[in-house]
C-alpha cells in the first residue's frame, strides 16, 4: 500500500458492464467467485468486473484491483493506511461514474462497501439516489453483533440484501430493505470443501488471512502445538491464502514437523487450532474438533469488548448457541491451554462425538431454500 503513488483503476475490457463485484477480503473473494462461476453458467454473456482477489479473476471476472493484498483488520491498522484507502475509495467512485455498471454487488467488507453505497446515492448514481445502478449486497455485516443501527442506512442506500445465516432475515424486519436467505456458500453443490476429518491426519493450524492478525496469532498456534508435542506426536499443517501471508508465516522459525500449504490444497486433519475467520466454519462443517484462538492489537481488543455484544467470537458457536470450538482470546491463549485442547480433541472420544453431532446441526441450519442460489437472486434483481 503506497499512498504516494497515483491510484487509477483500468477501464473495463468487456464494453458495457452488467455487474461490478466489490469484495475486500480473501473470504469475500472466494464467495464472490462462486457467485460469478454460477452466473457465467446460467448467463454466458453476463459481463462481470471486480475489485476483489485471485479467486474472482480465476472465476472469469475482470480484476480491476487485488483488494485482498491490501486487507487489514482493526481501527489502528486502518488509520495507518488511511491515505491508500482514501485514494481507492475516490477512484472507485470515479470509475463507477464513468463506466456505469448495471448493478453493483457488494460482498461483505462493510467498512468500504457501505460508505460507497452512501456516496453513490448522494451522487445520484444509484437507484435510491435517482440513478440507474442497482446496489445489491451479499453477506450481511454482523449487525447482530455490533452497529445494529446500520440496518436503517442500509435500507436507505441499498436495493436488496442476500444473507447466509437464516436468523439474519429477522434482523432487518423493521426496515424496508428486501432481505433473502440464500443459504451458506459452503453448502453449495459446486463448493469443494478444503478440509475434511481424518483421525490419523495432522493438526491443522489456521492463523487467518490478514497480516496483522496472522503475525499475532501464528506464534501462539506454533507454541500450542509445540507444547502438545511434549506429550504426543502429531505433525501440523498450516494453510496460507496468499504468497504475501506465506512470507509472514516464514518470518517465524518453523519446526521440522510443521508444513506450509496454500489454501485450496485439500487437507485431511485430526484437530484444528484456528482464528475466528472463514476457515473455522469450514472446519466446523467438516466435524474437525478444535478451538478458536484470537489475539488483536490491545486497543482494538478493548474497543471490541466495548462495542461487540455477543457471547462468542466463532460463528459456529454463535449459530449453535454453544461452544463447539472453545475460545481462547488475548491472554487466555496460552501454549498450555492450547495443548490441553489438542489433547482433548485427539484423545477423548466424547469430544469427537460432540463435534460430529454439532456439525450435523450446523449443516441443517445453513441449507438454503430449494432451487435458489445467490446467482439466481442476482439475476432476478438485474434481469
Amino acid at each position: 500500500m503506497n499512498p504516494t503513488t497515483p491510484f487509477r483503476l483500468p477501464p473495463p475490457t468487456c464494453g458495457r458492464v452488467d455487474l461490478l463485484v466489490i469484495a475486500g477480503e480473501h473470504s469475500g473473494d472466494q464467495h464472490a467467485a462462486t457467485l460469478v462461476r454460477d452466473l457465467r453458467v446460467q448467463r454466458p454473456g453476463f459481463s462481470v468486473v471486480a475489485l476483489g482477489g485471485p479467486a474472482l479473476a480465476q472465476a472469469g471476472a475482470q480484476l480491476l484491483h487485488d483488494m485482498t493484498a491490501s486487507s487489514v483488520v482493526g481501527l489502528v491498522e486502518v488509520l495507518k493506511n488511511y491515505p491508500f484507502f482514501k485514494a481507492l475509495f475516490d477512484d472507485t467512485l470515479r470509475w463507477i461514474a464513468e463506466h456505469r455498471p448495471r448493478a453493483i454487488c457488494f460482498v461483505d467488507y462493510p467498512g468500504l462497501n457501505l460508505r460507497l453505497a452512501k456516496a453513490l446515492r448522494e451522487r445520484g448514481l444509484s437507484v435510491k439516489g435517482g440513478g440507474s445502478i442497482q446496489l445489491l449486497y451479499y453477506i450481511s455485516p454482523q449487525i447482530w453483533a455490533w452497529k445494529a443501527k446500520r440496518r436503517f442506512t442500509m435500507a436507505r442506500d441499498l436495493d436488496a440484501l442476500a444473507v447466509i445465516f437464516p436468523f439474519e432475515v429477522d434482523c432487518y424486519a423493521d426496515t424496508s430493505l428486501p432481505v433473502e436467505f440464500v443459504g451458506h456458500p459452503f453448502l453449495d453443490e459446486s463448493h469443494e470443501a478444503p478440509v475434511r476429518y481424518d483421525p490419523a491426519g495432522p493438526v491443522l493450524l489456521l492463523p487467518g488471512s490478514r497480516k496483522q492478525a496472522v503475525a499475532r496469532i501464528f506464534p501462539l498456534l506454533l507454541a500450542g502445538h509445540a507444547a502438545y508435542a511434549k506429550t504426543g506426536q502429531r505433525d501440523a499443517v498450516v494453510l496460507y491464502p496468499s504468497e504475501f501471508i506465506k512470507t509472514v508465516l516464514l518470518a517465524e522459525k518453523l519446526p521440522a514437523n510443521v508444513k506450509l500449504l496454500p489454501t485450496g490444497v485439500p487437507v485431511a486433519a485430526s484437530a484444528v487450532l484456528t482464528s475466528s475467520g472463514t476457515m473455522s466454519m469450514h472446519c466446523a462443517l467438516a466435524a474437525i474438533p478444535g478451538a478458536v484462538v484470537y489475539r488483536a492489537n490491545p486497543l482494538t481488543y478493548l474497543l471490541g469488548r466495548w462495542l461487540v455484544k455477543v457471547p462468542y467470537l466463532g460463528i459456529a458457536n454463535l449459530l449453535l448457541k454453544a461452544p463447539m470450538y472453545p475460545e481462547f482470546i488475548q491472554n487466555a491463549a496460552t501454549p498450555a491451554a492450547l495443548a490441553g485442547e489438542l489433547t482433548a480433541c485427539l484423545r477423548k472420544i466424547d469430544r469427537l462425538i460432540a463435534t460430529q453431532t454439532q456439525a450435523e446441526q450446523l449443516r441443517a441450519l445453513l441449507r438454503g431454500p430449494a432451487g435458489g442460489t445467490v446467482a439466481d437472486w442476482v439475476l432476478r434483481k438485474v434481469g
